[in-house]
């Protein structure tokens, strides 16, 4: 959770440095939208301009005003981190091409928990390979590290 966390920030960080607008989404089903597990983490630097839209499905853009927001900015990339690899974030990721936005997954920027079957660590593994070249005929995500340059998307290179 660590780690996680600091990749987190250092993504938020290079995103304040770049003027990139970040954006939370906190999920309503979670405590019943109250209290710890529902705000944001503590320990997560939130800038004060951040957007934070509420959620009630697994999918972020659904029942939100996420997609028109990011139209509104005329924001064509989205850099994508956060929780439930295999639940929120792979519907984030899909539901963003197919949106008309390219996507980076940030790689070492999101996680889960253990399923009957396989471990997070498998989970987070499989999505990262399967989502990198993901694509939607012009829209597609690619997943790269916190550490790498992010918010210069490279897309444009594979189409």
């Amino acid at each position: 959770m660590e780690q996680l966390i600091g990749n987190i920030n250092l993504v938020i960080e290079k995103a304040s440095k770049s003027d990139v607008p970040v954006v939370f989404i906190r999920d309503l089903d979670v405590v019943e939208g109250k209290g710890n597990g529902f705000q944001v983490h503590n320990e997560i630097n939130v800038p004060t301009d951040a957007e934070i839209f509420d959620k009630t499905a697994t999918n972020s853009f659904h029942g939100t005003e996420l997609l028109n927001h990011l139209k509104s900015q005329d924001i064509e990339h989205v850099v994508i981190m956060g929780c439930k690899t295999q639940h929120c974030i792979d519907s984030a990721v899909r539901t963003a091409t197919i949106s008309g936005l390219d996507v980076t997954l940030v790689g070492d920027g999101h996680s889960t928990t253990d399923s009957d079957m396989l471990s997070a660590e498998q989970i987070i593994n499989h999505h990262n390979e399967t989502l990198h070249g993901h694509y939607n005929v012009e829209h597609f995500s690619i997943v790269r590290n916190a550490e790498e340059d992010l918010f210069h998307p490279t897309h444009g290179l594979y189409r």
